[in-house]
């Protein structure tokens, strides 16, 4: 199996920190990246075409459904979840195309769920 390429995009640094720590202590190999607004993300995006980006809905710099739309253009493949600590925001972001949604409220164990489920998914 391949290396998993992710990309965390979350402007509060200890959001990003706790989210690093988790898939950190996931078995398997992976590459974990870091943007902090959404002009980071698309330009990272571009240049190493993640298999998955951890994306906060409040990224700074354009909207969750621009980003989504941006991101697909340059990873067509590419999986989104998108965090929120409003969980109301899961249908919503589902409508706009991302994959899957986790609370940041919710366990991490439920993040590192979504995140093997989309893994698996073709």
């Amino acid at each position: 199996m391949k290396s998993m390429r992710i990309l965390v995009a979350d402007d509060q640094p200890k959001v990003r920190f706790a989210l690093r720590v988790a898939l950190e202590r996931q078995p398997g190999d992976k590459a974990i990246g870091e943007a902090i607004d959404a002009n980071d993300l698309v330009a990272q995006a571009k240049s190493v075409c993640p298999d998955l980006v951890l994306l906060d809905w409040d990224l700074p710099g354009m909207s969750a459904g621009e980003i989504l739309h941006q991101l697909r253009q340059r990873c067509p493949f590419l999986k989104v979840i998108v965090l929120s600590e409003k969980s109301e925001l899961a249908q919503t972001a589902m409508a706009i195309g991302a994959d899957a949604f986790v609370s940041k409220t919710d366990l991490p164990e439920h993040l590192l769920a979504a995140i093997n489920e989309c893994w698996c998914k073709p």
